[in-house]
This record gives structure tokens, sequence and C-alpha cells, in this order.
């Protein structure tokens, strides 16, 4: 049934869309759910959100946007399927920062296969690379400019192939970063279409005059166009100026996207991660955004692609006719996209895609990024109960708290170093024993946490233009280049015989090896967490029971025969009474204490 304003609220809200656009726009609020779901306001006409909302234009553009998707996933029951990637722990790789093996400076495939060993000794199962194609490197490598070849920094085709082989001896699955999109402005397409305008090429891409352009801002805050002035015309990029993006609505565009996936296919790679993928469906005609979701949101337009009219479809174009035949794992990174909306794109009979990040989890209700706040564990437990809760056996979730666009999660929750070791280990046990897939974040074993950078040091080309309009403080509360300083191998740093590219993890912060050699390091306490889930099948398909759920600071849920309990906060909480017998197996504390958890004490029991 198509909505209109005269439509009840709770009908907005039973929708995909409405659901999910609704509980983002009260997230950046930082209100309730309960502001819309009430009795009173539920049945309220849409036309009643202007009480609240003082933007015309803004019903308009959510109702034009429900109304594209009618459908809402299935909300439980189903039959679990049991997959290789749901079982095993993935651990991501930012190539550049990972382990130089020539003294450039700079991390590179083979500098990867001299590693695998103490991935596998970590107890990893799956390896997600990001991007390691030729580029320019104007976005570290998120600006491709050959999909067929290996960027020359990292090495080559044969160092790829090598790896695969090597990696697969070792029973870890191989996963690679795909960046369609968007390609780099130095890819043979654009430049053939912006120099041909009778090229084929030229509706690769979304090329316009002045007057058709619109007020769409990209994510590297300015605007979403690029002026070419020898041929005065303008190209779309949602990123940096040198990504341009693809146009998807042309069938020879998904040719070629398919021609890619069955390339690495081919090769041996188990699987593909697909960057922003959500955004490839742009709304016919690129109308102008709405200016208070642009406001809200920081990205003016964004309502007009996050969930596009045809994404559905061309997502499962992509399936049958490049991850399905070649058996490969697909994973899309889907900002935007809420639980509903993920439903639609991942649930195993859609046959989309396997699995999805998404990242409301990442920030609190009224923050960005960018704001310099600490994090409240509470809302992480919120988070993953209502997103849990919500799963049907169709449905399936990653797990991560880190990745190479976020800042450290041990400095976002607390960066008092008096907690550092115990904060770590209980991070990782919410990770290791939550209902999910599991995504390491290199590092993120080790306890690693934010560096201090200098205007000087900062590398990443977001930090850099964030910083033009706004300030250093601001900036570091958000930079990406936390997450990709060079590894800490050693205590002499380890990662290259020369100077890194980056500046290297924090001094305060023990090395890999180190830690190794201590039993009581966030290494090693990771390591048999790993062991432990791989060892474990009620750790990964037991249904999960979450008990006290409303206790603040207080997380604890059952996984079959398991119970974990975790203290969210810095303080001491009471313990709650519970009816089980329980052993304890094990914890980020020596010894317990009766009735009450220490400061982020996490504790895993067998019940007897």
């Amino acid at each position: 049934m198509k909505l209109t304003r005269d439509s009840k609220i709770k009908d907005l809200y039973k929708t995909a869309i409405g659901q999910d656009v609704v509980d983002k726009i009260l997230m950046q609020m930082n209100k309730s759910d309960k502001w819309i779901t009430n009795p009173l306001v539920s049945n309220l006409k849409i036309s009643a959100l202007n009480l609240y909302i003082k933007d015309e234009g803004f019903l308009d553009a959510l109702l034009d946007l429900i109304n594209s998707e009618t459908e809402l996933g299935v909300q439980e029951g189903g039959t679990l399927t049991k997959q290789w990637w749901k079982e095993v722990v993935f651990y991501q790789i930012y190539p550049r920062s990972f382990k130089d093996s020539n003294g450039d400076g700079l991390g590179d495939l083979q500098g990867i296969i001299s590693k695998l060993d103490y991935l596998k000794e970590l107890g990893i199962g799956g390896l997600w690379l990001s991007p390691i194609f030729k580029s320019p490197m104007k976005d570290n490598g998120y600006d491709i400019s050959d999909y067929y070849e290996v960027n020359p920094e990292m090495g080559t085709m044969d160092d790829l192939k090598e790896l695969i082989d090597q990696a697969h001896k070792r029973d870890i699955r191989v996963i690679m970063d795909l960046v369609v999109n968007h390609t780099s402005d130095e890819h043979p397409w654009f430049q053939e279409a912006l120099h041909d305008p009778n090229s084929d090429k030229r509706d690769y891409y979304f090329f316009r005059k002045k007057e058709e352009t619109n007020n769409w801002v990209s994510f590297f805050f300015e605007s979403a166009w690029r002026y070419f002035k020898e041929q005065d015309i303008y190209a779309l990029k949602l990123f940096a100026k040198e990504q341009i993006d693809l146009n998807w609505d042309n069938p020879k565009v998904r040719d070629e996207v398919v021609k890619i996936i069955n390339f690495y296919g081919d090769l041996g790679i188990d699987g593909l991660r697909l960057d922003v993928i959500n955004y490839i469906s742009k709304k016919e005609g690129l109308p102008q955004g709405n200016q208070w979701v642009g406001d809200l949101m920081e990205f003016t337009g964004i309502e007009h692609y996050f969930y596009g009219p045809h994404l559905n479809e061309y997502l499962a174009e992509i399936n049958s006719r490049g991850f399905a035949p070649n058996h490969m794992f697909s994973i899309g990174e889907t900002p935007g996209i809420g639980i509903q909306l993920g439903k639609l794109l991942s649930a195993d009979y859609r046959k989309q895609l396997d699995l999805l990040f998404t990242f409301d989890h990442l920030e609190t209700p009224g923050h960005v990024r960018f704001d310099e706040y600490l994090y409240d564990l509470n809302f992480y437990k919120e988070h993953m109960m209502k997103v849990l809760g919500s799963n049907s056996l169709h449905d399936w979730t990653s797990l991560f708290f880190e990745n190479h666009d976020n800042p450290r999660m041990i400095s976002k929750v607390n960066p008092d170093p008096m907690v550092h070791d115990v904060l770590g280990k209980a991070l990782n046990v919410i990770l290791l024993t939550l209902q999910g897939t599991p995504f390491i974040y290199q590092g993120q074993e080790a306890g690693f946490i934010n560096q201090e950078f200098t205007e000087e040091d900062l590398r990443d080309v977001e930090s850099i233009n964030k910083l033009k309009v706004s300030d250093m403080k601001t900036v570091l509360a958000g930079t990406r280049d936390h997450a990709r300083t060079t590894m800490k191998w050693s205590d002499e740093g380890g990662f290259s015989e020369s100077e890194g590219w980056i500046k290297s993890q924090h001094e305060s912060v023990a090395s890999i090896e180190s830690q190794l050699e201590d039993s009581m390091s966030v290494l090693s306490f990771t390591k048999q967490l790993i062991s432990f889930r791989n060892n474990t099948d009620d750790l990964i398909y037991a249904p999960i029971q979450f008990i006290h759920p409303k206790t603040r600071n207080y997380f604890a849920y059952k996984r079959g025969d398991y119970f974990i309990e975790i203290n969210l906060s810095d303080k001491d909480i009471n313990r709650p009474k519970s009816n089980d017998v329980l052993g304890l197996l094990l914890s980020n504390y020596k010894g317990q204490v009766l009735g009450s958890l220490r400061p982020y004490e996490a504790n895993i029991y067998r019940i007897l």
C-alpha cells in the first residue's frame, strides 16, 4: 500500500525503509524510538511530523523513498544453513601498513606472506585484504585504475597467486576488497570517456553540464561534482575528486563488474568485500538533495542513493552471474543501511549478498566520528540486542569494532592506560562470543590504540580535507590514520627496514613479539579466545539468550551450554544472582570477587 501524508506514523514504521530511516534520524537527534512508537504519536498522520521537523520538503523526500520499497524481510523462523564464513574468525589487513618486505617503507604482499604463520597460530580462518589493485593512491587504494593488476608498490600478480596458495595451505580463506561504485580518474575507462564524447565509455559515468548538476555533497566534505575545464563538463564523484562514480544503470558497466568477479574466482579468491556497494544505484535524474536531511547527516543528497531504486536488482544480477557460479562469499559495505533494509540485502533466500558491514553501532546517539566523546558500551549492548533479536534464521550478522576507516575502540571507550589491557580483552570477549562472524582488524588482537598526530603526520585525504573546515582537535577525534599506523611487530618496530609511510603504533603499546611471550598480554588472551570459539560449536551456531537486559553496565547472555558476562563500565558493579551453577573457563582478571565485577571484567563460564 502506498503511503501518503494522511497515512499513520505507525504505518510508516512498519515499512523497512520507514523504520530504518526514522531510527537513523532519531539516533542522530539522540531520541528514543519511543518518541515515535508511543500510542499518541504513532496514531498521528505522517503530516504531523512537520510539527517536529521544520522542512516541508522532508516529507516528500521521505514518502518518495519509503514507497520505493514496500517489501519487509522475514522477521522470524526459517532454516539455519551452515557456511564456512559463519564459522571462521576473519582478520582484516591494511596491506600498506601490515609488513614491508623490501625496505621501501610500504607494506606489500610478500610481507603478508611472511606473517601467514602468525595468523595461523592466532587461529584466523579468513583473511580480508584492503585494496591491492593498481591505483594512484589518492585514497590509499580505494581509487582503482586497473582491476586486473596489483599495485606495483605491493607486488605482482604472481605474488598474489603465491599468497592465495600459501594461505590455502594453512586453511586460511582469502577475500579481497573490490571497489566498483567508482574508479580512479586514471582508469582507462574514464580517460576515454572524458576525452571522447562519442565513446561508449561516456555512459560508464555521470557527466553533466553545469545547469544539470545538483547540490549533493561528497563524503570528503566538498561538492560531489568535479569540473573539467577543457571539456566544460562535470562528473559525479561521491568521494575524493579522483574517484569518479560509475553508472550502474548501464548494463555494460554491470558486465564489466561480473567479468572482474569471475576473473578473481578463477584465480582462487574465496570472496570479495564490496566497498560502499549500496551506493551503486542512483535515483533517475539525480534530483536535488533535501537540505534538512543533508544538514542532519552531513551529506546532502544521500537519500537518493543509499538505497537506490535498482539496488536489489543489480546485487541479484552480480550474484547470479558472478558470485554463485564461483561459490564465492560476498560481503557488502553498506553505510546508512539499518536492520530492516539489511535483511532485504543479505537474507539467504534473497540471493544478493551473504553478509553486510553496517555501522550504526560505531557512534553513540547524537555523535558522529569526528566528535570528541567517550563511547558508552551500554549503547552497543542495546544495539546488538536489537539486531540479534530481530534476526530470523535466514539472517546473519558481522561483528566488528574496528576497521581501516575508524579510530581504535579502546581509545574511544576509555583511553586511561590503567584499564587498557582489561578493556582490550573485554572488547574481544564480546566480539568473539556474540552470534555472528567476527572480524578482527590488524592490531586489535594486541590492544592497539590511537596515535598522536601533528598536522604534518596526517596522510588520509579525508582528514586533510576535514582540517580545512575544522580544527586539529576535531580531526584527531576521528581520523582514519589512527587505524592505519604501521604494525608494531617488535620493540624496534619491525614493520620495515626503513621509515614507514605513516607513524607506527603508539609507543606505550607492547609489540606483537613481546606480547606473544607474555601469557597475560591482550594478544595471548585473544589467542585463547579465538581457539575457544573455533572449537566450540555453541559459540558459532547456538541461539543467543540475553540475561538481565535492562541492567545498566551489565551485559550477559547464554550461548548453548555457555554463559558470558561483561562489566561495561570502569567501576565495580554488583553481579546479579544466577540460578545456574557456573564453572569459570576464561576471564580477563585473575580470580573472582564474590558478588561483584571489577572494571571491564569479562568472564566465560560453562553451565554445569
